[in-house]
């Protein structure tokens, strides 16, 4: 079921509510939520992370290590770690955010922190596309869906900001053969291979 799809009535005959970031955080400072709970918060829904199969988890490790090399100084990748926005934190497959490490010791990384989100999208594919709303809402400049259903990268890039349709206006697609740009901060920093990016 996607992001978009949630509604109290599918899930409950009874009222539901959603949750702001700052409720939620109390959630878990409270104990009603730890670590063990494995959920985040997306547009105000607290909602149950998606399984792992081998494919994802080593895709992952493709991203990160063809990507690691080409990021300039001062940046670093994060591996499925919040993020915070004005309504959610997610958990992205990968997240370039500024360093150093002890940056986020005491909060997670926000939009200005931010360079790309990375999602990887097997049977998760509806859900990540639904979260370009939430990335988009935040700002995010670029983000990036490894579909592995299609064998290609998906790039979303220019997005609207906080309207009443958040949106990237321009998307992308790069298949084997290919390689996608790297762009941070607006800069081209590199190009990956895309057959280098797919189990």
């Amino acid at each position: 079921m996607s992001v978009a799809s949630y509604s109290a009535a599918e899930y409950s005959p009874f009222p539901m509510r959603k949750f702001s970031v700052e409720e939620y955080h109390q959630l878990g400072r409270a104990g009603v939520l730890t670590e063990r709970d494995s959920v985040e918060l997306l547009e105000g829904w607290i909602v149950p992370k998606m399984n792992h199969n081998p494919a994802h988890d080593g895709t992952i490790e493709l991203v990160e290590d063809n990507l690691r090399p080409r990021l300039p100084d001062g940046w670093r990748i994060r591996i499925q770690s919040t993020i915070t926005t004005p309504d959610s934190e997610p958990e992205p497959d990968l997240a370039i955010v500024r360093g150093p490490a002890g940056r986020y010791v005491a909060e997670h990384p926000i939009q200005p922190d931010i360079a790309f989100v990375v999602e990887v999208a097997e049977s998760s594919l509806s859900r990540d596309r639904d979260k370009r709303r939430l990335y988009a809402r935040a700002m995010i400049a670029v983000f990036w869906i490894v579909n592995l259903v299609d064998r290609r990268v998906e790039v979303y890039t220019d997005p609207t900001g906080p309207d009443a349709a958040p949106a990237y206006r321009r998307r992308e697609d790069f298949g084997p053969g290919q390689e996608v740009p790297v762009v941070i901060e607006g800069l081209l920093v590199g190009r990956l291979a895309v057959a280098n990016l797919l189990p």
